[in-house]
């Protein structure tokens, strides 16, 4: 008995879903799980983070800036750079620091007359110093007596017409008021004498025979000399003797001790010959009764 022919399913019947209305259908897929979001820091979380995140960079930065620590200084190193010091730079002498303390309060004294011709001409030549800034001079009187014009010329070139405004004839003393004075000029210290030695160190600064500003060291000779002017028969007295260089021009220059203070106003020299040159003798009147001369209070 011949066999039924048997039919293998297709491929699309294989896929195609069963009829049967009894099959179970089946479950839609699933959907694919979502990625899992990231949670962002909430805003007073993120302002601590930055503050924090800043406070270690400025501390970071303290750090690397921080200054390198000092040097450990001994004694030897001190004693060793002094003595290189010395060895390689020539410091100034008492008696150049002692003149270039004064030096911007000296000033030159010129007094000029005027010939029957009307010419004016040179009279005298001489120094003095500058004991307040706004142009108050001390000189000697024999610089300026009988002048009819009075000129000074600071240590800054300025030249300026003075008039005399006080004297003490006793001390051959003048003070002087220059009519134009620099914007930066300087008083002179002054110093009592009180506690002034024989043998203390000083300074003579002026322009002898015109020449200047010169600086000539000494030491004080001796306190309360007496001198007797020569052409004039002036006696003074109260002196302080000194054997630093001085000429003709010097009158009314300071003596300065070594600490660079004006001591004294150099008035005479002592040559009992007709050269009228310092032979070792030169006379100065107390700073004390300069400034009297002046108005000033005493020490």
């Amino acid at each position: 008995m011949p066999r039924p022919v048997r039919y293998s399913p297709s491929r699309s019947d294989r896929a195609r879903p069963s009829a049967d209305p009894a099959a179970p259908e089946s479950p839609p897929p699933l959907p694919a799980p979502a990625a899992p979001r990231r949670r962002l820091p909430s805003a007073p979380q993120a302002q601590w983070a930055a503050m924090a995140l800043l406070a270690v960079l400025l501390a970071g930065g303290m750090w690397w800036l921080r200054p390198a620590p000092a040097p450990h200084i001994t004694q030897k190193a001190i004693d060793a750079a002094v003595l290189h010091t010395l060895e390689n730079h020539t410091l100034p002498s008492a008696a150049a620091r002692a003149a270039e303390a004064v030096a911007p309060s000296v000033v030159r004294v010129m007094g000029f007359t005027t010939t029957k011709r009307g010419k004016e001409v040179e009279r005298s030549t001489g120094t003095g110093v500058v004991i307040v800034d706004t142009g108050v001079i001390l000189t000697n009187l024999h610089v300026v007596r009988g002048a009819d014009r009075v000129s000074v010329t600071f240590a800054d070139g300025t030249e300026a017409n003075a008039s005399i405004t006080g004297a003490q004839p006793e001390n051959d003393l003048a003070v002087l008021q220059a009519h134009k004075v620099p914007d930066d000029l300087q008083a002179a210290p002054l110093r009592s004498t009180q506690h002034l030695r024989a043998g203390d160190g000083v300074v003579v600064v002026g322009f002898p025979f015109g020449i200047g500003p010169s600086a000539s060291a000494g030491v004080v000779s001796g306190l309360q000399r007496e001198f007797e002017s020569p052409e004039g028969g002036q006696e003074l007295r109260n002196l302080i003797q000194f054997d630093a260089a001085a000429n003709p021009g010097n009158s009314g220059g300071p003596l300065v001790t070594l600490d660079g203070e004006v001591v004294g106003i150099v008035t005479a020299i002592l040559n009992p010959t007709p050269a009228r040159t310092f032979i070792g003798i030169g006379f100065a009147v107390p700073i004390e009764n300069a400034a009297q001369a002046a108005g000033m209070p005493p020490f």
